[in-house]
């Protein structure tokens, strides 16, 4: 049987499923206006002071809002400290077939890598 945060990864990515085009279109325009080359799209149910508000989760058939960030963003906000950054960087870099994503929930927050 799966665990609990494997089930809790199989609800999102489902759940998440219809928002792969924003996504890609946010990646898309963060990239090719070189804002950031690790954009990252904040996910949560909840209004949140991080990112660019792009979807509102009350304006759509969906639970979740989306925000699109940056590691440079997390970075000035100390949610990435500066000693992680290559990590991050390289983690980032070795998922280059997923969206990155911060899910805040009622589980906490954690970075979760999508599959595009």
């Amino acid at each position: 049987m799966d665990n609990p945060k494997q089930q809790q990864f199989q609800l999102l990515e489902k759940e998440l499923k219809s928002y792969k085009p924003v996504f890609a279109g946010l990646v898309d325009t963060i990239r090719e206006q070189g804002v950031s080359a690790y954009p990252i799209m904040v996910i949560s149910q909840k209004e949140v002071e991080i990112g660019l508000p792009v979807v509102d989760h009350r304006e759509v058939d969906g639970n979740w809002s989306v925000n699109a960030s940056t590691m440079e963003e997390f970075l000035a906000r100390q949610i990435i400290l500066p000693e992680k950054i290559e990590s991050f960087k390289s983690l980032f870099d070795s998922h280059e077939q997923h969206f990155c994503l911060f899910v805040i929930s009622d589980f906490g927050a954690d970075f979760v890598f999508l599959p595009k």
